[in-house]
């Protein structure tokens, strides 16, 4: 025999043996030969980091325990809870697609999609609403005895209003305005929730104007040293300001949130929320979105700010548009999805 016909032999045999080992292990899955469905493969794009904020805050931990829940459920789903600035950087790390998700204030996302306040250079319009987590909530803090007894009376005062640019000093500024004063009718100083704590003590400035959750630890510290008094807002107080800036909502900080403070005093709030940027995959938002509503219970577990999400209005105070992936979810489940 000659050895072409020998070598064509062997070549032919090599073949056969291949098919045969793909047939057995490689082309159609047992499960489908079997007539069963596949299971359907990993969802592309699912490696994600979601912006928080700083260590010692509030966003980080939440953002933390969110994460852990979509890793646990969500099969092929890696989502790693980045320590940020915060509200305003983690937009700007959203629109550079940085991140693809982010907790934020809803009015810092408002302010950005219309290119104000802190984005005036630039609006950013890529962020898209998914949730509405827990409040943040405006709390104007005074010495117990002292005589302010409304935001009109706030005139003279040394009033600390935020670090310059946060959310916070754009809130103390919008809330003046609405009553009719401007810095020029206080003494506004720029400092930090821990810089505002340890001045009031000190008695250096006479009124804390807070965005945040409630209770703030800094206040309590001061509680447990110094008589407060918690500023309310009337009914009319609050009409007034949503009239002019519609993503605050009126909330009800309860008794003994501070020590000393001995009833509701209703005020109102900002929200933080969970948002994507908008070419995140639908299906990727929906599967997110679906995990975060349906684990609920265990999140609140590892972090308590999970007990203010609310089913009955789960994109509450959302102003920007939500994730088409977001709303498919709720309007699958029957959620209303108001404003």
């Amino acid at each position: 025999m000659k050895r072409s016909t020998v070598l064509s032999i062997l070549l032919l045999c090599l073949v056969v043996a291949l098919s045969g080992c793909a047939g057995g292990q490689g082309g159609q899955a047992p499960a489908e030969q079997e007539g069963e469905k596949a299971p359907a493969p990993a969802a592309q794009g699912t490696k994600m980091i979601l912006a928080t904020g700083g260590t010692a805050g509030t966003y980080y931990p939440l953002g933390g325990a969110m994460a852990q829940i979509w890793n646990s459920k969500l099969a092929g789903y890696n989502v790693t809870a980045q320590a940020t600035g915060a509200s305003v950087e983690n937009l700007k790390l959203l629109d550079k697609k940085e991140v693809e998700l982010a907790l934020t204030q809803n009015d810092i996302a408002e302010y950005a999609a219309k290119g104000i306040e802190a984005f005036k250079d630039k609006p950013l319009n890529s962020a898209r609403g998914v949730a509405t987590l827990y409040p943040e909530v405006i709390q104007i803090i005074v010495p117990a005895d002292s005589p302010i007894q409304s935001i009109k009376d706030l005139k003279g005062h040394k009033v600390s209003v935020g670090a310059p640019g946060s959310g916070n000093e754009a809130n103390a500024r919008q809330i003046l305005e609405t009553f009719g004063l401007t810095y020029k009718d206080i003494e506004p100083f720029y400092l930090s929730y821990a810089e505002s704590a340890d001045q009031f003590k000190d008695n250096h400035i006479d009124v804390i104007m807070l965005t945040t959750g409630a209770p703030n630890a800094g206040i309590q510290d001061v509680s447990a040293v110094k008589k407060i008094r918690v500023l309310p807002f009337s009914a009319e107080d609050v009409a007034a300001l949503q009239a002019k800036y519609p993503f605050f909502s009126q909330f009800t900080l309860k008794a003994n949130t501070y020590q000393g403070q001995t009833a509701d005093v209703n005020t109102v709030a900002v929200q933080a929320v969970l948002v994507a940027n908008q070419d995140l995959p639908d299906d990727v938002v929906y599967n997110l979105t679906k995990a975060l509503w349906e684990n609920k219970d265990a999140l609140a577990q590892a972090n308590a700010k999970a007990n203010y999400m609310d089913p009955n209005n789960p994109a509450k105070a959302i102003t920007i548009p939500l994730h088409p992936g977001a709303v498919k979810y709720y309007q699958e489940k029957g959620m209303s999805v108001q404003k």
